[in-house]
């Protein structure tokens, strides 16, 4: 009998499940065409990361490894909604409320001391991010245009409009001393085992990946941004949006934001209110609230703070002195600062 899979996730509204999934199974049935769910929503892809820390009646299966094998073969059927791309702050809040829930869960560590949070972090670190989309999207559910469409495109161009020369609007990018700028590739002569390591300037060596196999012919590719150079580009950058009274926007997307996105967006909230960093920065690092989570993150940590009150009357002053800012939801105050998969 053909199946239908029809996955659970975080964003698609239940409503709307609970409105399309009994129309979608009407019309199936009469075809003879079985339909199915399966979880992929975050809280379901921790609690099947984790089946030695819940109890047995806990357990749930991995559906999304279980969906990404069907993906594979020719004659899978998933129906995939939309899926959050899990932040840190979005990972950590999942966990808490599953652990209120009663699952003993561990905690997301940020700094690991042990094996055991070294196990842990690097699990979590497989949920977090755009999980969901790689996995999904590796087998018949490619989005790439055909030839057809391309060449259709090709001989019929789309304008894009016109665009008045007078236009503020501008992308900045830093041109040196970041990714983009310091790539290096190689080429593996022979089949081999490499591990990656860092190795700062005072020669000591941390290991950040063990070995692993290479293949022959396979291409290992590096980069590294200067945090140094990036704080003066953010801070020039915010410097010239306000000048030249235009909305200031980040937009970032490094590695599907598992390491690089959440430290360059802490770098660039930090940019964008140094007076409250100069000010109230060891205060905040004191109590756990890291830029690299967002302006969000920190102002919901403020009521824990003797000064709380104080610290967010300055980040309100700091978004008053800046440029203006792009706002995700400005009836709620949200801005493009807020969360780092807001941008």
């Amino acid at each position: 009998m053909a199946k239908i899979i029809y996955t659970h996730t975080d964003e698609a509204p239940m409503l709307a499940t609970h409105s399309f999934l009994p129309i979608v199974e009407a019309f199936a049935s009469t075809a003879g065409v079985e339909l199915e769910t399966r979880d992929i929503s975050l809280a379901g892809r921790i609690i099947a990361t984790f089946p030695d820390y819940v109890t047995e009646e806990q357990r749930i299966g991995d559906a999304l490894a279980e969906l990404g094998d069907l993906a594979k073969t020719p004659d899978a059927n998933i129906i995939k909604l939309p899926n959050i791309s899990a932040s840190i702050p979005q990972l950590k809040a999942a966990i808490a409320e599953l652990q209120a829930a009663g699952y003993a869960l561990p905690d997301y560590p940020d700094n690991p001391t042990s094996d055991e949070e070294t196990d842990v972090r690097a699990r979590y670190d497989k949920i977090k991010g755009s999980a969901v989309n790689p996995v999904l999207r590796e087998g018949n559910s490619d989005r790439r245009a055909p030839l057809s469409v391309k060449n259709y495109a090709r001989k019929y161009p789309h304008s894009m409009g016109e665009w008045a020369a007078d236009s503020k609007t501008n992308v900045a990018t830093m041109g040196v001393d970041d990714f983009a700028a310091n790539e290096k590739s190689v080429v593996i002569d022979a089949d081999k085992k490499i591990s990656i390591r860092f190795v700062g300037e005072d020669g000591e060596v941390k290991v950040l990946k063990k070995p692993f196999d290479v293949l022959a012919g396979e291409v290992i590719d590096g980069t590294v941004m200067h945090a140094a150079a990036l704080s003066e580009f953010l801070k020039n950058s915010v410097a010239r949006a306000k000048e030249e009274g235009v909305l200031f926007s980040a937009h970032l997307k490094a590695t599907m934001m598992k390491v690089s996105d959440p430290i360059i967006f802490g770098h660039v909230v930090r940019a964008f209110f140094p007076a409250v960093f100069e000010q109230y920065g060891a205060d905040l690092a004191a109590a756990g609230l890291s830029p690299n989570n967002g302006l969000g993150g920190i102002l919901d940590g403020l009521d824990a703070l003797a000064n709380g009150a104080e610290i967010r009357a300055a980040f309100e002053q700091g978004i008053k002195n800046g440029p203006r800012l792009a706002m995700v939801n400005s009836d709620k105050g949200i801005t493009n600062l807020h969360v780092p998969s807001d941008v």
